[in-house]
């Protein structure tokens, strides 16, 4: 777990991947389906990261590293600051479109790398590009098609840092849902009508934002929709905020694959990465870790895993994982 102040996507039952052998994204990989569509694995029993054993840490922003008030906290960002000092790299893991997580990143005061938009987009601080991972111009055309019913849920992305990086047709749907994150983001806004007209070039991504009973339709229409060997679901909820966002990535697109594929350019093993994350979109990234963590306030599907599981965000959740495996 765009974003939305507190927020970022993702579904996570799905069949196991070899990931100490993974490069690149398998072509045709399905993530985040319904539990019906796949087996649900059971963790494997792991042990406690010995300190130096940690060569990259992977984390999610929103829910993880920002507390409730949407800031990250003193002792967060105290233990990151730590960490890297004592040779760890920190990857942040993010929903948000990267100009959307940059303030935040530069929080840290320290150089490093970003991946963003669900896996989508890996870029550093100052704006270099390792990889991006757009979907067809062709692909989302068919998914604007498809999804007629919800296109004043319909958020469209690019990739450019000037207006018309966000596309929606009017606030109307959006703003009860999204407001906050519409207000910090309204200068990216384009209002394009119809929609697809806006598709001149490869998107992002799109994204369907509605309350959880709009966008438990939107996801069953989705499906029935016969576009899931072409596009990834990732889904991430806030139930007590009535919030829920889908985001329909390319084939293969999620934040695991990206973490897989900067790990492997790296040089680092999935048993030297610890990944710490809340919500369905990092389920992925925290299969893939070597020593996945997930959050106090984590969401049931993440805590039904066996998975670590650390203090909430409202208690430097982040700084208490990286206690284990940073000598103080």
């Amino acid at each position: 777990m765009v974003r939305i102040e507190p927020d970022s996507p993702g579904r996570g039952a799905r069949t196991r991947t070899n990931w100490s052998r993974l490069s690149c994204p398998l072509p045709g990989l399905c993530h985040n389906k319904e539990v019906k569509e796949t087996t649900l694995l059971s963790a494997p029993e792991r042990q406690s990261p010995k300190p130096g054993s940690i060569r990259l840490l992977a984390t999610d922003i929103d829910g993880t590293l920002l507390n409730p008030q949407f800031q990250i906290s003193d002792g967060d960002l105290a233990a990151l600051r730590r960490a890297h000092a004592a040779g760890i790299e920190i990857v942040l893991v993010t929903g948000r479109r990267h100009t959307f997580a940059l303030p935040i990143a530069q929080q840290l005061g320290f150089d490093h790398w970003l991946i963003s938009s669900n896996g989508a987009v890996t870029r550093s601080l100052s704006g270099e590009t390792f990889h991006r991972d757009l979907m067809p111009r062709e692909t989302c055309l068919r998914l604007c098609t498809a999804m007629q019913d919800f296109r004043g849920h319909t958020v469209l992305t690019f990739d450019q840092e000037a207006k018309g990086a966000i596309v929606i047709e009017h606030l109307d749907d959006l703003n009860s849902s999204i407001r906050r994150w519409l207000e910090k983001n309204m200068q990216y806004i384009d209002f394009v009508i119809p929609i697809e007209t806006a598709l001149v070039t490869d998107p992002v991504q799109a994204m369907f934002c509605g309350s959880m009973s709009r966008m438990a339709e939107a996801l069953r229409a989705l499906h029935a929709s016969g576009m899931d060997n072409r596009i990834t679901i990732l889904r991430t909820e806030y139930p007590e905020r009535d919030l829920s966002m889908i985001d329909v990535l390319n084939t293969g697109c999620s934040k695991g694959h990206a973490l897989a594929r900067w790990t492997a350019h790296r040089g680092y093993h999935p048993e030297q990465v610890m990944a710490i994350g809340d919500n369905h979109n990092d389920v992925e990234m925290l299969e893939f870790a070597g020593h996945p963590v997930i959050m106090g306030n984590a969401c049931e599907e993440l805590r039904s895993r066996g998975w670590s599981v650390t203090l909430g965000n409202d208690k430097c959740g982040v700084a208490a994982a990286l206690a284990e495996v940073v000598e103080s």
